[in-house]
């Protein structure tokens, strides 16, 4: 026991430093942040109530010091003692640089007085003192950090799914954007939902998808909707590179991109089209990968997808019927020889020329071709359905 006092005795400030120390903290720390004021531009812009944090910090880790001296044998608990002496909104306030910054000015302030506040014989050993827990503080400052970076990394996770989960449900909330704002996601446009099976280990896969989406300077948010991965890509230069770097982080089957639209707040309506085109896309084997919810207009409509029939109505059947009876009845004629425009002539007693213009006329209006094998079943499928629901004008 003796030599442990006299251990201590030789690397510690003695009892009677440390209660000066100790009635010092106060002032110490007032002196530590008007340097702070004075040698750090960014902590005068911080609004006083954050200031006033520091100030408890610092002050806290003279304390701390002080009982850390007392108890030599113990590990220091400065996470808690220092560091818990603030909220938490500090660590959004105060990056980890410059905290060390702040650490820095304070260890500095405690030594410029050391002469002062020490007992005579003693300002070395407090100086020695003070350079060891500074260390000591830098390592808890960088535990914080790492602690709270950790949990804010869950926080984000489940904000992120609710999120996702918003727009695949439909939900219209005020509140999307703004929870999406606080995963640092930017108002940008377009905006396009990307949706497909998840691979094994969700998480993995949905790091991937963030990696390859902003590494190609996309804003992402990704979820996992039951078995189906589900991604917001916004603001890309290039769309179409990000969704074919995108789409090879998604399980096997098919990967379908829904509509862009122009904010965050319709994502929705592309999520909602694209799953809709996901359930569908069995129905399309060699479909590519990725494959637009539009070009699945046919396989939706057959699955039931109301969005889709009128999709099809509004750009084929309407508009055939309105170009006159001659274009209409030439596509039918043209689909029911299966593409052979020789044939097509003969039935309808007209010159080739004349089914080439006339289907000509019928792809500028509709975007599809019926010589074209996914043209022409896009154009049998639409027709079938205008005329199952009854629109008899069509036919005659």
């Amino acid at each position: 026991m003796e030599d442990a006092g006299a251990a201590r005795e030789g690397t510690h400030p003695s009892e009677a430093t440390l209660r000066r120390l100790e009635r010092a903290s106060g002032a110490l720390a007032t002196q530590a942040v008007a340097r702070m004021d004075e040698e750090l531009g960014w902590f005068r812009s911080m609004p006083a109530a954050q200031r006033s944090w520091v100030t408890l910090v610092a002050q806290a880790g003279i304390a701390s010091l002080v009982e850390w001296c007392r108890n030599p044998g113990r590990p220091p608990r400065l996470t808690g003692e220092v560091f818990g002496a603030a909220p938490r909104e500090l660590m959004h306030a105060v990056p980890l640089k410059r905290s060390v910054d702040l650490i820095k000015v304070t260890v500095e302030v405690v030594e410029d007085r050391v002469e002062q506040v020490a007992e005579p014989g003693d300002a070395e050993r407090l100086r020695i003192t003070v350079l060891q827990f500074s260390r000591e503080i830098a390592f808890a400052a960088a535990h914080v950090y790492a602690s709270f970076a950790e949990n804010r990394g869950a926080w984000d996770a489940r904000l992120e799914a609710l999120v996702v989960d918003a727009l695949v449900r439909g939900d219209r909330s005020d509140e999307l954007p703004g929870r999406a704002a606080a995963l640092g996601w930017t108002e940008t446009e377009p905006v396009v939902v990307l949706v497909g099976s998840a691979p094994p280990g969700a998480e993995d896969s949905r790091a991937a998808v963030r990696r390859a989406a902003r590494s190609l300077g996309c804003e992402v948010l990704v979820g996992v909707h039951a078995d189906e991965l589900v991604v917001v890509l916004g603001g890309a230069a290039d769309l179409a590179a990000v969704t074919s770097r995108v789409c090879r982080e998604f399980g096997p089957g098919p990967v379908v991109l829904g509509p862009r639209v122009d904010s965050l707040a319709r994502a929705g309506e592309s999520a909602a089209t694209a799953l809709a085109g996901l359930r569908a896309a069995v129905a399309w084997p060699d479909a590519p990968r990725p494959v637009e919810s539009e070009d699945l207009l046919p396989e939706r409509a057959l699955d039931g997808d109301p969005l889709a029939r009128t999709a099809l109505a509004e750009r084929v059947a309407l508009r055939l019927q309105g170009a006159g009876g001659e274009v209409l009845e030439t596509v039918r004629a043209v689909l029911g020889n299966g593409g052979n425009l020789e044939a097509t002539a003969r039935a309808l007693f007209v010159h080739t020329n004349t089914v080439r213009y006339r289907l000509k006329r019928a792809s500028e209006l509709t975007g599809y071709s019926a010589t074209d094998p996914r043209g022409a079943w896009t154009l049998q499928v639409a027709l079938a359905l205008a005329q199952l629901e009854g629109d008899r004008s069509l036919w005659h």
